[in-house]
């Protein structure tokens, strides 16, 4: 059984809304062994959308659509997809009481708008998906060889209903089918080419899981999907793989899933009873936004300065001003001093510092931009390490960060955790 998720709204074209309906869906759909054929998004207009619609059934035995299904004029999913199924839209009288009780019910005193009627307004034939949350109703309808699902567009709703009602029905159609379990790899510290020459025969010969790779700031991301008839054995399978890819990527992989650099820092420092203070100067406060991002993080880290200007390096961490002009702010020689005494001055077990060029403007033919110093200071040691980013003032801040979480990863690495 193969599957196509149609997003509709003239909103999701115009970049005013992000369609995250589409991704929840799809790995629903992979939960229940259904493969996804594709995604199309389309706007408030009849023909475009009938045009979409028709298309997916005919190429896809399952179709799911969200949005549209609102009381107001531009809301035409219901029309278009009855005219498709050659079927008469049919007022159904309980579905307009319910809506006009929960009017009631979350609107006390206020008139009821008429308009709301027309959602009441379901194809001839069609299956009522019941909506506990909204006043849009939802329907499943047979358009030539596919059974077409019809949801809101508000996640809320729309997750509840699939829930109870649409995942069930494609459990029917299916029984005893497959599953689809996918389990990503986040590694960072290595790019997606080097990474790719390490796994390129694992890439070439695996067929189950399959293997799919993401480059983002963050670093590259792996995902094995895995199709078995439970989702033990497809988490069997994925095991075994993800063993072989540990073991060419040592170090490199940092966590699974939606784990986040700062989350897995924040355990080690945990586990090992480590305490952690900042200093940051191209970064602005994003290594400690992050850190503090993670409940608990009051746990391990202690303090964390933005020493912006070369005033606030001498005045609050005691950067001699004589080092500065010797070396400039944006040296090695500097970021390891702020790393030592943001460590000093918060009598934390490790420093962290960043002083860089985020640009688009400050660089030079020495000093270009994207060029960035991060230090790491303990009470044996004292080291900074010399970057170079390419992208946005952005993008160079957030990778910095990473780098910076990542370096402190690793030196997590070599400290035993204590009990």
């Amino acid at each position: 059984m193969n599957a196509e998720i149609v997003a509709i709204g003239t909103e999701l074209l115009l970049g005013q809304n992000v369609d995250t309906n589409s991704s929840w869906i799809a790995q629903q759909l992979a939960l229940l062994g259904v493969d996804v054929y594709g995604f199309q998004a389309v706007g408030d207009n009849e023909k475009r959308l009938e045009s979409a619609l028709k298309l997916a059934c005919e190429r896809s035995n399952v179709v799911l659509t969200t949005g549209g299904l609102g009381p107001t004029v531009d809301d035409v999913t219901r029309k278009v997809i009855a005219r498709l199924a050659q079927k008469q839209l049919v007022f159904h009288e309980d579905i307009a009481k319910a809506i006009e009780q929960r009017f009631a019910r979350f609107r006390p005193g206020k008139p009821f708008p008429k308009v709301n009627l027309n959602q009441a307004f379901i194809p001839q034939g069609a299956a009522v998906v019941p909506n506990a949350n909204g006043t849009a109703p939802g329907f499943i309808i047979k358009v030539g060889k596919s059974q077409l699902a019809c949801l809101p567009g508000v996640p809320s709703e729309m997750k509840a209903m699939f829930e109870e009602t649409i995942k069930p029905f494609l459990k029917s159609l299916s029984p005893g089918g497959t599953v689809i379990k996918s389990r990503v790899y986040r590694t960072t510290g290595i790019d997606e080419s080097a990474l790719n020459e390490k796994i390129a025969d694992i890439f070439e010969s695996s067929t189950n899981p399959t293997i799919g790779v993401l480059a983002h700031w963050e670093g590259v991301d792996i995902r094995l999907s895995a199709k078995a008839e439970s989702v033990e054995k497809a988490d069997a399978l994925i095991e075994e793989l993800g063993k072989v890819l540990t073991t060419r990527l040592p170090n490199y992989i940092y966590g699974w899933n939606h784990d986040g650099l700062e989350t897995i820092v924040g355990q080690m420092l945990t586990t090992r009873h480590m305490t952690l203070a900042t200093a940051e100067s191209c970064t602005g406060g994003l290594i400690a936004h992050r850190v503090t991002q993670v409940s608990g993080s009051s746990n391990y880290f202690l303090r964390g300065y933005v020493v912006y200007s070369n005033e606030a390096k001498d005045e609050a961490l005691k950067v001699d001003p004589q080092l500065i002009r010797q070396k400039g702010a944006v040296s090695k020689e500097v970021a390891e001093v702020l790393a030592t005494n943001v460590r000093k001055a918060a009598k934390a077990d490790i420093g962290l510092s960043t002083t860089g060029i985020a640009g688009p403007t400050g660089g030079s033919s020495e000093k270009p931009v994207g060029l960035v110093y991060i230090g790491l200071s303990d009470e044996q040691s004292t080291q900074a390490f010399e970057f170079r980013f390419t992208g946005s003032r952005e993008t160079v801040k957030k990778r910095a960060s990473q780098a910076a979480l990542e370096l402190l990863r690793r030196h997590c690495l070599q400290m035993p955790a204590r009990d």
